[in-house]
């Protein structure tokens, strides 16, 4: 009841929130996204130290076969292609490559790389064609022999090739071993750098329709942490000047992703994950060599260029 004369009293909802509009709220709790990106940093760490662990023995191994060279480093490489042609036959399957013509036009480029050269080469690769030819002309292949014999020399070029400029890089007088040496560990070195610079703090995709992980980041830091390895590793090759080890250092760097991309592309098209298992969860035989497989062409071109 309100006496005459004296305002009203207005009811009061103690629980009304304009009656707070006006005080101070608490602040909001800072966003996860930090604890993430930490947490993906520490990932990324440790499956760069997987990816470590695994090389190792095959480290070991490229080691073991490059001082050796000679025979024993031709026939690891005829080796190493069957490998890698198995994996790719398995991707390629329903293409239905032609097996043997493959394995037959991959060891006699190598074989023509120690004991011939690179124009030797031209002759085992000119007489692939016709070879594939004839195994696609044989009743039960030529349906799809257009596809077949396709597929089938474009393992041998991107696989065979590779090989025998290594064999070739291997061969060069004095200073092959060294050469081939710095080649792996300034494709190792890119490779590793490019995954752990991504993963840390790569943020834009480079080509995500091929490849959905690889970033711009990575490509960088790949790039400059490579051709430092490439130089550094070269330091301590009197022979090798530091310029030629940048310039040397720098193609290898920038030519590793390609390499890599390329597989990318062909497993994507062919709708495979891994080549292989032979490296457990971390695939197989081409998954680690798809960047040498570009990375040692280009290696020995320079070489021939600038140090003999």
């Amino acid at each position: 009841m309100s006496v005459e004369g004296e305002e009203p009293r207005v009811a009061m909802d103690l629980f009304d929130d304009e009656m707070f509009e006006d005080q101070p709220q608490p602040a909001p709790k800072p966003p996860r996204e930090p604890r993430r990106a930490r947490g993906k940093r520490r990932r990324g760490s440790g499956e760069t130290a997987k990816r470590i662990l695994v090389a190792l023995p095959w480290i070991v191994f490229a080691i073991a076969i490059t001082v050796a060279g000679g025979i024993v480093f031709m026939l690891a490489m005829i080796a190493i292609g069957v490998v890698a042609l198995r994996e790719f036959e398995a991707m390629a399957a329903r293409h239905r490559p032609l097996v043997i013509p493959a394995y037959v036009a991959m060891a006699g480029l190598v074989i023509a790389a120690h004991f011939g050269s690179a124009f030797n080469i031209l002759y085992v690769l000119a007489a692939a064609v016709p070879l594939t030819f004839a195994f696609a002309a044989r009743p039960q292949h030529q349906a799809g022999a257009t596809v077949s014999m396709g597929v089938t020399l474009l393992g041998v070029l991107w696989i065979g090739i590779p090989l025998a400029h290594a064999v070739l890089l291997r061969d060069l007088p004095s200073h092959g071993a060294g050469l081939l040496i710095d080649v792996l560990v300034g494709t190792f070195v890119t490779d590793t750098a490019a995954y752990a610079t991504g993963r840390m703090f790569g943020s834009h995709k480079l080509i995500p329709a091929i490849s959905p992980n690889k970033t711009v980041e990575g490509l960088v830091g790949g790039f400059v942490i490579g051709t430092m390895g490439f130089w550094f590793a070269g330091l301590y090759q009197d022979w090798l000047s530091g310029v030629d080890a940048l310039l040397i250092g720098a193609a290898v760097a920038a030519v590793a992703p390609i390499g890599d991309l390329f597989e990318s592309m062909l497993k994507r098209d062919l709708d495979t994950k891994d080549s292989g298992t032979i490296f457990g969860p971390h695939g197989g035989l081409l998954d680690r060599l798809d960047a040498v497989f570009f990375t040692v062409v280009i290696g020995y071109y320079l070489a021939v260029a600038l140090v003999y």
